[in-house]
């Protein structure tokens, strides 16, 4: 039995020039919906940032070892 991907629903307000922008891409063929485009913003953002968010999570965790259990 294939097992179906967890998914989150989130909202948030964005630009209506943006939104238009985001809309001309679906419209234009690029993009099956809006969801499609901001699903792939946010994963380009996330694969281009994942080193710099690690080097943060790492230094937390180097910060929280020095510091001990509080």
């Amino acid at each position: 039995m294939a097992s179906k991907a967890l998914t989150q629903r989130i909202e948030t307000e964005i630009p209506a020039q943006l939104f238009a922008e985001m809309q001309s891409l679906v419209e234009t063929g690029w993009f099956r919906s809006v969801d499609d485009v901001v699903l792939d913003a946010l994963r380009r953002f996330l694969e281009s940032h994942r080193e710099e968010l690690m080097e943060g999570l790492l230094r937390e965790d180097v910060e929280w070892g020095l510091r001990g259990r509080d």
